[in-house]
């Protein structure tokens, strides 16, 4: 009798949540996690976790002080909340977990550093070793430029909002530690642009892009991990078995909990450095040249930048409101 997908998948490729939801890791223990802005912005609105917020607000009022503006409380509970789920999370899981820079820093490449250096602050603050951080950083040009100097400073980096393989290399060639293409996202782009409604998981251009990525990975002996995300169906999760990382909403998780069928390995390292591959050489004029004539690429990264921002709009207010009914 077959055993199930989720149990077969994870004797291949390491398996990570992708939620906020303290619940759901409890209930499929992965190894790592990751939220994004999103994430975070749904996990704080249910009742469940008003407990981190509350703290979380109580313990920036207490830094700044009674004297300081309501507003400057908030900002600091909002720079704090994405690490106090973090911190509830590493609890739970014996790896790592992915935390975001604030993404209206995507195109500042020192802002991004100073941001990053100063989440890693707070966690070491808690007690928690840089080793089980990943920060995530969107893969603009200015992004992987920044992560390549906090790589050479032992801060861990997942690139993300990654849609193409000029962004991979880059990625690569700047010794990022985990690089996370978005399958799903690439999905949603080809079926609205060509009209189709479906495609099969095998020509799935998701699946295509992160199997092109991973091969050349292996192909030229990088170390960057490769952590397909964002997925639609398991068909997307199954065509990706081998896969250094997958990361899974718990909806699909439970899915491959529920399922039981022969899983066979789709993506293999040996398989990939027998490819017939070109090497690219990667600089920034290349990189923006791949970028430009990738209007998948363009768009998506625009918009996956402009969605992060909005969910941190969108959390700001609720922190400053929340601390107002908190205070009275």
């Amino acid at each position: 009798m077959p055993k199930n997908l989720l149990d077969q998948l994870r004797e291949m490729t390491v398996v990570v949540a992708d939620t906020g939801d303290i619940q759901a890791i409890e209930t499929f223990k992965p190894r790592d996690a990751t939220t994004n802005p999103s994430l975070i912005t749904a996990a704080a609105q249910m009742p469940q976790y008003q407990g981190i917020v509350d703290d979380t607000l109580k313990g920036a009022r207490q830094t700044l002080g009674k004297d300081a503006q309501a507003s400057q409380v908030a900002s600091l509970a909002f720079d704090r909340l994405a690490v106090s789920f973090g911190l509830k999370i590493l609890e739970i899981i014996e790896g790592r977990v992915s935390t975001e820079v604030d993404a209206r820093l995507s195109y500042d490449t020192e802002s991004t550093i100073a941001k990053a250096r100063e989440i890693i602050a707070q966690y070491e603050a808690a007690g928690i070793s840089k080793e089980r951080v990943l920060i995530k950083i969107a893969a603009t040009w200015e992004g992987i430029q920044a992560a390549a100097v906090l790589e050479k400073e032992g801060i861990h980096c997942n690139l993300t909002l990654l849609f193409g393989l000029h962004q991979a290399i880059a990625c690569a060639e700047a010794g990022v530690t985990l690089i996370s293409p978005f399958v799903g996202r690439i999905l949603d782009w080809y079926k609205k642009d060509t009209g189709r409604d479906s495609y099969p998981p095998a020509e799935d251009p998701g699946v295509l892009s992160v199997t092109q990525i991973y091969n050349y990975y292996k192909k030229f002996g990088y170390k960057t991990e490769v952590m397909g995300a964002s997925f639609r169906n398991i068909g997307e999760i199954t065509e990706l078995a081998g896969c250094d990382l997958l990361t899974i909403a718990p909806s699909l998780l439970s899915e491959l909990q529920s399922t039981e069928d022969e899983l066979p390995r789709k993506l293999d390292p040996q398989k990939a450095a027998s490819a017939s591959i070109d090497k690219i050489a990667m600089d920034k004029a290349t990189y923006e040249r791949m970028h430009a004539d990738n209007r998948m690429a363009s768009e998506k990264l625009s918009e996956g930048i402009d969605g992060f921002t909005k969910a941190l709009e969108t959390l700001e207010k609720l922190l400053a409101t929340r601390l107002s009914y908190l205070e009275g």
